[in-house]
């Protein structure tokens, strides 16, 4: 695999700014179910919507999504399991996902493909592109008239980890060669794949607007820290160069990079910045700055937000985040902490989305769950506590430190079109999780202004 090639820096981007109006988004906190759609290591197909209980148990979740004043909402619609063979495109599943969110009051954000893809597209194939495109001019069709607000899409989710994990890895099939033959070696990034995937995104848009011209286009990468080993100083350069990968997508499709593949400002549009605790690393040795051992070299989430906004200039949401077991609430709370800092300081991150919302199992073993969700899957047998969804168990450490943010950061308030209640969701739960809260709790910013218009049309605070 060829070497990627060097990025212009943040410093010398050209200066193309908005207006990039915000998009309207439900609710600044937002819940995200697990979609993974792709083939594993073993070459075993996933469908994470089913596994996690979440298409069989559509209503419940929702409705407590709603309770809880989570009526911004990513799902999946996996391209694979709506074209699962002979090129017939089948989008019951995105039609029944988007009748349930328009019951309870809720906004989807769409993803199309979550790694996954029909078993006779190659992704190492540039007929991958219009097969692509074909598929999401059918979705922009069907959702189209179950939208009052302006779709927002995910093209294809996580380029950047996409494009690797099938170049360097066997974390998704299918398998492609690796440049060294040490597979999960960060060196590379997966370029060419990353190529195609972006071009598939840029022609994949404009034929969506084409369908729908009110859509709008959310495209979710990692935000990642590299830093040389303590001992090994002169790996500084390459750690740098692993580093600058994670713009790669972004750049390509803003036309910063390789301009002739089509991308250009307007169709970078909206970002999502993803971060776990692993996003962290030694160039080389690829271990882990680890979170819970609290090694210095690692940056808040807080500065690597401000570094992509300095860059692009467009409005943002940390599109997922979460932590495992008893560390998720901490984890919650330093991220909404560095969220409310850089909110204040003229950021435009317009939300915060918990995912996933319900916990998840690990890709290859069903057995092994992360314990990551506001609420775990129960197991069979296990009890189920009184108002709490069949299979799912509230995390309730995780959810008194969502709930205090809840009143300092966003909004928290009923649709009341959709639900009839006189009080808003913390009024409800906080007696249940052991909560005191204030007379009256006002948000940092109001609710539907999330930040300052400025902001929004890319002109800084």
């Amino acid at each position: 695999m060829s070497r990627s090639p060097s990025l212009p820096s943040s410093g010398g981007r050209q200066q193309q700014q908005g207006p990039w109006p915000c998009p309207p988004l439900a609710s600044f906190w937002m819940a995200g179910f697990e979609g993974a759609d792709h083939r594993n290591s073993r070459d075993q197909p996933l469908d994470m919507v089913r596994s996690t209980g979440h298409l069989d148990q559509l209503d419940a979740d929702y409705r407590h999504l709603a309770r809880w004043g989570l009526r911004t909402v990513r799902e999946s619609i996996g391209w694979r399991l709506a074209e699962p063979q002979g090129g017939a495109i089948d989008l019951g599943r995105a039609l029944q996902l988007a009748r349930a969110a328009q019951h309870h009051g809720l906004q989807v954000l769409w993803t199309l493909m979550h790694y996954g893809m029909p078993a006779d597209v190659d992704i190492f194939d540039d007929r991958f592109i219009p097969r692509f495109v074909r598929f999401a001019e059918a979705v922009a069709r069907a959702l189209k008239p179950l939208s009052e607000l302006p779709p927002v899409y995910t093209p294809i989710n996580e380029i950047s980890f996409l494009s690797w994990a099938v170049s360097e890895t066997r974390l998704v099939s299918p398998y492609g060669p690796r440049s060294d033959g040490a597979s999960g070696s960060t060196r590379a990034s997966g370029y060419s794949v990353k190529r195609r995937l972006v071009r598939a995104a840029i022609e994949a848009m404009q034929a969506m607007r084409a369908v729908d011209p009110r859509a709008r286009f959310l495209h979710v990468e990692p935000v990642l820290h590299v830093v040389a080993p303590n001992d090994r100083p002169e790996l500084a350069p390459l750690a740098a160069e692993i580093r600058s990968y994670q713009w790669q997508t972004w750049d390509l499709l803003a036309g910063r990079l390789e301009p002739e593949l089509g991308g250009s400002e307007a169709a970078l549009d909206l970002l999502g910045l993803n971060h776990y605790h692993s996003g962290q690393w030694e160039a080389g040795t690829e271990r882990r700055l680890q979170w819970h051992l609290r090694d210095p070299r690692r940056l808040p989430f807080g500065e690597l937000a401000r570094e992509a906004w300095e860059r692009y200039r467009h409005p943002m949401i940390v599109a997922e985040t979460s932590h495992v077991g008893v560390g998720r609430g901490q984890w919650l709370h330093e991220m909404a902490q560095e969220t409310e800092r850089i909110r204040q300081a003229g950021v435009p991150l317009l939300g915060l989305c918990l995912y996933p919302i319900v916990d998840r199992h690990d890709w290859d073993d069903e057995g092994h769950w992360h314990h990551s969700g506001l609420w775990d899957v129960a197991t069979p047998g296990s009890a189920r506590p009184p108002g709490q969804p069949p299979g799912r168990v509230l995390n309730r450490p995780y959810a008194r430190v969502l709930r205090r943010w809840q009143q300092r950061l966003g909004d928290l308030h009923f649709n009341r079109k959709h639900h009839d209640v006189t009080t808003h969701p913390a009024r409800l739960l906080a007696p249940a999780l052991g909560l005191r809260l204030p007379a009256s709790a006002a948000p940092a910013v109001a609710p539907g202004g999330s930040v300052p218009g400025a902001v929004c049309r890319g002109t800084g605070a």
